[in-house]
């Protein structure tokens, strides 16, 4: 979940808005004509939630590929088939070896991916329906849409990335100092683009190094080696805030150095040394595995997420023996509360499902709460949005978080956080963490830029609710290590960290239940 720069003159068709009706390319809200001619604010009914084996983003995106051009799919697989999902998942994949011979085919548990021309979809989502008509029993019949194998055909979505004086925002400091609260014992994953081995802020405590069944895995490229190396930096970024630590130097050693950005007098971006006098996680000891998801530019998909994600639940055996006790995900994309009931995506569903098992999930809201839109005199005007928690945030059990700065009090939540609630009104964020100029480790493109104004830096600084996901991430990894009564119970541990959060004064919708406070969790219990 990357911040997304743009031009003053350009309206990004993300953050195009205004009240009912369709987007015009300027980004004006004109009225949809309908099969009559009328126009209406929002479809007629039965056409305003039809049950469809297409979802309604790839509806969107098959009406605007030409049939030649290849789509990135994620099948959801129907778990109500009378022989298991097992059948289903082989009878899918024989039927696209039919159509599309050549193509790969990522089988997922309940999901399948590849990718398929608009004909060949058509053709995949005709034969199920055959299918279905032609068993003795449908095993699902209050559903409209006929389907047998299938239940929902998605794209693969495509994702994005989303301390110092934050340690003391948290309280985080004062909870090493009472309670020993360092992440101990506590395993955490990292979905994101790589963590940097090489850092030497995972050196003192030695984070990587996990043993037995614990591995790092690359889910964008052959190479698991790739796991720990990080070409983009936006990973080694937030595993920093998680977890490790370098000491302050002695007498004579070489001061640490990080790179911070601010804006002169004439708007232009400079760049600052500053030198600090050490540096930690949330939780310095904590053990962290990194699962690599985004690409060396930053680019992702939802296959790869979801590989990831059923990696965690087989290295936990499925919730029976948890090796691996939280996850991190700073990753994730924008959101349409039109295409289906928020939380229920595949990769919501497997998050929950993830929650379920016993694992503390911790999310990024998104950085998609604010734009632009028209006033009543055709005037640019900003605004922030809500509605735009990105997905998985959307999920139910999963902690999501949204940023404010490092004086909470007083500049509130950040404007670019995401807001809620959710499509389907729950209400979402859960939290808010710092996430404005937050330094941590650094790595990859984000460090090589840093060091071209700031020679030997180490540490650079970055905005985004991925950067306050991990402190979140960090506080509860420092809080299973002192109440290890809790591992196993990650419901539990969200309510215990939102109960005891700091109300900011600010509306549920922005700030959630508040800012996260490690002292105030720990002492709860």
């Amino acid at each position: 979940m990357t911040d997304r720069n743009h031009s003053p003159n350009e309206i990004p068709a993300e953050f195009r808005r205004s009240a009912g009706g369709g987007t015009t390319s300027t980004g004006r809200v004109e009225p949809v004509p309908d099969q009559t001619g009328r126009t209406n604010q929002v479809p007629s009914s039965p056409r305003l939630v039809p049950d469809s084996v297409i979802s309604p983003p790839l509806r969107e995106r098959m009406a605007a590929a030409g049939d030649g051009e290849r789509i990135g799919l994620v099948i959801e697989l129907n778990n109500n088939h009378p022989e298991g999902v097992d059948a289903a998942r082989r009878q899918i994949v024989g039927r696209i070896a039919t159509i599309a011979p050549a193509t790969e085919v990522r089988e997922l548990g309940s999901y399948v991916g590849t990718t398929l021309t608009v004909p060949q979809i058509r053709d995949l989502v005709k034969g199920d329906a055959r299918d279905h008509d032609d068993a003795a029993e449908h095993s699902d019949p209050v559903r409209p849409a006929p389907r047998w194998s299938m239940h929902r055909i998605w794209p693969n979505f495509e994702v994005h990335g989303l301390i110092c004086r934050t340690v003391g925002t948290t309280k985080a400091s004062a909870a090493h100092r009472a309670f020993n609260a360092l992440g101990q014992d506590v395993v955490w994953a990292v979905l994101d683009s790589g963590i940097d081995r090489a850092h030497e802020h995972f050196a003192l405590h030695d984070n990587l190094a996990v043993n037995g069944r614990l591995a790092h895995r690359n889910f964008v490229g052959p190479d698991d080696a790739d796991a720990t190396r990080d070409a983009f930096g936006h990973g080694t970024h937030v595993a920093g805030i998680i977890a490790g630590e370098q000491r302050p130097p002695a007498n004579g050693d070489r001061p640490i150095l990080a790179a911070a950005w601010y804006a002169d007098d004439q708007g232009s971006m400079s760049v600052v040394a500053q030198e600090l006098p050490g540096v930690t996680g949330m939780a310095p000891r904590c053990k962290l595995v990194s699962c690599k998801v985004l690409r060396d530019d930053g680019s992702g998909d939802l296959v790869s997420l979801l590989a990831a994600l059923r990696y965690i639940q087989q290295l936990n055996d499925d919730g029976r023996t948890l090796r691996v006790h939280g996850v991190n995900l700073s990753v994730g994309y924008p959101f349409d509360p039109t295409w289906f009931s928020a939380g229920s995506t595949p990769v919501c569903r497997e998050v929950d499902r993830l929650v379920r098992s016993g694992v503390v999930v911790v999310v990024a809201a998104g950085n998609t709460g604010y734009g632009w839109a028209f006033g009543p005199l055709e005037q640019r005007i900003r605004l922030g949005f809500d509605m735009t928690i990105n997905d998985p945030g959307n999920a139910e059990r999963v902690i999501t978080v949204g940023s404010t700065s490092v004086t909470p009090f007083v500049s509130g939540v950040s404007y670019f956080s995401s807001k809620g609630p959710t499509g389907d009104g729950r209400q979402k964020p859960d939290l808010v963490a710092p996430g404005e100029r937050v330094v941590s480790a650094g790595a990859g493109t984000l460090l090589a830029d840093a060091q071209q104004h700031v020679a030997g830096a180490r540490y650079v600084e970055n905005s985004g609710t991925s950067m306050a996901a991990p402190h979140v991430s960090g506080v509860a990894a420092a809080f299973l290590s002192v109440h290890r009564e809790f591992i196993g119970r990650p419901e539990e541990v969200k309510q215990i960290l939102t109960r005891s959060a700091t109300d900011l004064g600010r509306t549920r919708n922005f700030q959630g239940h508040g800012l996260v406070d490690a002292m105030r969790a720990i002492q709860a219990v």
